[in-house]
């Protein structure tokens, strides 16, 4: 049987609690280096990384994003959004969010550790935070917010294989990023970083096991 065992704990992981705290963190300059600005305004962000864990199979959760959105419209996605003032830290936001955009409650979520803050080149400082999901869950997507959700077998992220680098023209300018595309989706961008982090994490510490 399949299980994740536990993330080292943030502190080790040496994970800013903000944006006031990178030095310098993972992001949309891992492959474009010239999109890093230290400098640069950021604002804090948190999303949560669900795993859902069936007991024989693990699959990670991400949602498509409303084509209503100003930002990254119809994108893929993970829960989450920006740091709000009544929060406590990244994984309080990371739960309230998760809630309100998907419906997962608190109740079936176990706080396993986080990944590396990613900044994306809109301007946020983002911390991903693992959550380990019971089922039976009843999702229901938030209006305007969420056109679909959706599940990919952890099994095919672990797999280097599936991941590839892409280009496209920006601005006049070569940009490169990862992908992985899977079935009708093309997973991209900031959730695709993140994810290849999940993956190196997890195949790294080997904390995957049978």
């Amino acid at each position: 049987m399949d299980r994740l065992a536990e993330l080292p704990e943030p502190s080790q992981r040496a994970a800013p609690e903000s944006a006031a705290a990178l030095t310098v963190p993972r992001g949309d300059h891992d492959l474009n280096p010239d999109l890093y600005d230290p400098a640069g305004p950021l604002r804090d962000a948190a999303v949560l990384v669900p795993i859902i864990d069936y007991g024989d199979r693990l699959s990670v959760l991400l949602t498509r994003r409303s084509e209503e959105l100003p930002d990254h419209p119809g994108q893929i996605s993970f829960p989450g959004g920006r740091v709000d003032p009544g929060d406590s830290d990244a994984e309080d936001a990371a739960l309230r969010e998760a809630e309100e955009e998907v419906g997962l409650t608190r109740d079936r979520v176990r706080l396993i550790g986080r990944l590396d803050t990613y900044v994306i080149r809109t301007g946020y400082c983002v911390i991903p935070v693992i959550g380990l999901v019971a089922p039976p869950l009843s999702l229901q997507p938030e209006a305007g917010e969420v056109d679909e959700i959706f599940e990919v077998p952890l099994t095919f992220f672990l797999d280097a294989a599936n991941r590839q680098t892409h280009s496209r023209v920006f601005h006049g300018k070569t940009r490169f990023f990862y992908a992985y595309p899977y079935g009708d989706y093309f997973i991209w961008g900031a959730t695709a970083g993140m994810i290849s982090n999940l993956a190196e994490v997890l195949r790294d510490r080997d904390l995957v096991t049978s």
